[in-house]
């Protein structure tokens, strides 16, 4: 047993009641004894360690959804100590892993051997997403029920779209079995083939091959008619344009078990980005116009969005280094996906509570997990950050093995100061 430990004199946000205020939270043996007003210098047990928080924002540990962290088999792009380092440094305590290993995580003993490693060499949590199909390749199954009972949070071919409506309406049906929401890349894999950014003039004035903005509509309107048939959980992992937005809202007013996610590329960026063939800003889906920008920065302030994700995938220097239609898409996010993010809680586009809680809670609650909020009993995952400190992105002092940031360059306002995961501090500005 342990001495007390607390964190006082802190702004304290927790999403899952709406709570915000001075306070502070006391820890024993990783977990959370108390949080709240009272926990202050004057009314602690004896012997209770104190670290004085200064008036900084102390909320639950950001749980990111979407990430690939390479590990087995691609550990020159990145390594579970690596990117644990990363999620650290960006308040990301639980990170879920994806399946697009090698070998691809499609069997229990991939997920007990990811499991044990990370227990070993990451200093955050990770849970894992199996597959959904045999080594992601879009024709066969992944046994679902064996991958429940190693215990997958999820099934998904993460960056991979499934083509075959058969296939996906037997994934879904499924997965119902086992309580497991199903992960998609909503984008009808015919319609992109061989596209490399999002049509529209600058795809013109570029020469690249576009891909049409409806093809991610068209496979979020398919498969939200699946859901209604299957009543199975689905998640749209990182949406992108106003017409499949708008799939979501009547999805979700229907009362369909879907829900929808985005990343900070997609309500930052857009795609004058890639002027100069800058493949760093590089992802699938593509970057967008400034309509579809701004369709997903109203996504989120009404709650269509509900999770947003870093979808960190590292890529090598040299899958970078060619020509902007040859380099492979992804860009690393583990570090900063808060503040990207924040740039909404400035822009006055969405309250600090309202953007935390996309990555708090409802990403716990998709996965099944027990984190994301302040609760006695629960891990004291946590982060102390400040909203208000300037800084300017360097994608070779960042954390990730590999360095392809689409913020590389960019002025941000706001920085995670300290993370806590389990009460111990793993990172420390």
């Amino acid at each position: 047993m342990t001495a007390p430990f607390a964190l006082t004199n802190a702004h304290l946000l927790d999403p899952a009641t709406r709570t915000e205020g001075s306070g502070g939270v006391l820890i024993k043996d990783g977990k959370i004894l108390d949080w709240g007003p009272e926990i202050k210098e004057g009314t602690l047990p004896d012997g209770t360690e104190v670290q004085d928080c200064n008036g900084l924002n102390l909320s639950p540990g950001l749980v990111d959804a979407h990430a690939y962290l390479c590990e087995p088999g691609k550990e020159h792009r990145e390594t579970m100590a690596t990117a644990g380092a990363a999620a650290a440094a960006g308040g990301v305590t639980t990170i879920n892993a994806m399946a697009a290993t090698e070998p691809v995580i499609d069997d229990p003993a991939l997920v007990e051997l990811v499991s044990r490693r990370a227990k070993t060499t990451c200093p955050v949590n990770i849970c894992i997403t199996g597959a959904l199909t045999k080594g992601l390749e879009g024709s066969e199954m992944a046994e679902f029920g064996l991958l429940a009972d190693a215990g997958v949070v999820a099934v998904s071919d993460g960056q991979f779209a499934i083509g075959n409506i058969n296939l996906m309406r037997r994934a879904l049906a499924y997965s119902k079995m086992f309580n497991l929401p199903v992960i998609v890349h909503a984008e009808e894999p015919n319609l992109a083939a061989g596209g490399v950014m999002t049509g529209g003039q600058m795809a013109t004035l570029m020469g690249l091959k576009s891909i049409p903005t409806c093809a991610e509509a068209i496979l979020v309107e398919r498969d939200i008619r699946l859901v209604e048939m299957t009543g199975a959980r689905w998640h749209a992992a990182h949406l992108s344009t106003a017409d499949a937005l708008n799939s979501i809202r009547r999805a979700k007013a229907q009362g369909l078990s879907v829900t929808a996610g985005t990343a900070p590329h997609y309500h930052a960026l857009n795609d004058l980005e890639v002027g100069e063939y800058r493949t760093f800003a590089r992802v699938s889906p593509p970057l967008r116009q400034e309509e579809d920008r701004l369709a997903v920065i109203e996504a989120l302030k009404d709650g269509t969005i509900d999770i947003i994700s870093s979808q960190h995938l590292p890529q090598s220097a040299d899958s970078k280094r060619l020509p902007f239609a040859q380099a492979k898409p992804g860009v690393i996010g583990l570090e900063t996906m808060l503040p990207v993010s924040l740039r909404l809680f400035h822009n006055k586009d969405i309250g600090l509570l309202d953007l935390l809680h996309t990555m708090t809670v409802a990403p716990a609650k998709l996965l099944g997990l027990d984190a994301g909020q302040l609760k006695k009993g629960a891990a004291a995952d946590l982060i102390l950050f400040d909203t208000e400190i300037p800084w300017q992105v360097d994608g070779d002092s960042l954390k990730s093995k590999s360095k392809n940031t689409a913020f590389d360059g960019h002025l941000l306002q706001g920085r995670v100061k300290e993370t806590f995961v389990g009460g111990a501090s793993v990172f420390k500005l």
